[in-house]
Order: C-alpha cells, then structure tokens, then sequence
C-alpha cells in the first residue's frame, strides 16, 4: 500500500467498487487521499470550492479536445449553454 493510500474496511471497498462509476470511485479514492494528506489543516476555501476548482478545468478542456474545439457541442455534452461554456473557459485561462 503506498504512503498516500487510505485503507477501507474489506465490506465497504467491496460495497464501493460495485455500486460506483469508475469516475465516482477516481473522486472517493482522490477524496480521501487528499483528506488523509491535509490531516486537521482546515481548507481555507472550502473542500467543495477546491474541488470544483481543480475538477472544472480538465473537464472543460479534455471535453472541449474531444470534440475539436467546438464549443457548441462541447456545451451540449456538458448541459450547459454555449455562453456559460465561455464563461468558464474565460475563468480558467481556456480561451
């Protein structure tokens, strides 16, 4: 088991891995791991801000890469309109 790895009770992993997506369980496992790192450090913006911080920009831009820079189509994946599209991009330096 790696330094960063936190241990879950053999039922609840068991419970975990089959009733989560696979992206579910990356968010769990990162959760955890990054509360296990930080200890009783508070988070100074909030753990949701951070990780929708941190979580937003590779989604808009592997999104956005994946459907060729068409904006128009990389907002109707995500359900959001083509200017709140814009709007994000802008707020994370992809435009």
């Amino acid at each position: 088991m790696s330094l960063n790895a936190v241990r879950l009770p053999v039922n609840e992993a068991v419970r975990e891995t089959s009733s989560q997506s696979a992206l579910s369980e990356c968010v769990s496992r990162t959760v955890r791991r990054y509360l296990a790192d930080i200890g009783d450090t508070s988070c100074d913006e909030g753990l949701h801000a951070l990780v929708i911080r941190e979580v937003e920009g590779p989604l808009l831009r592997e999104v956005l890469a994946f459907h060729d820079g068409n904006q128009s189509r990389a907002a109707a994946v995500l359900g959001i309109n083509r200017a709140t599209l814009r709007k994000k991009l802008a707020a994370h330096g992809l435009l």
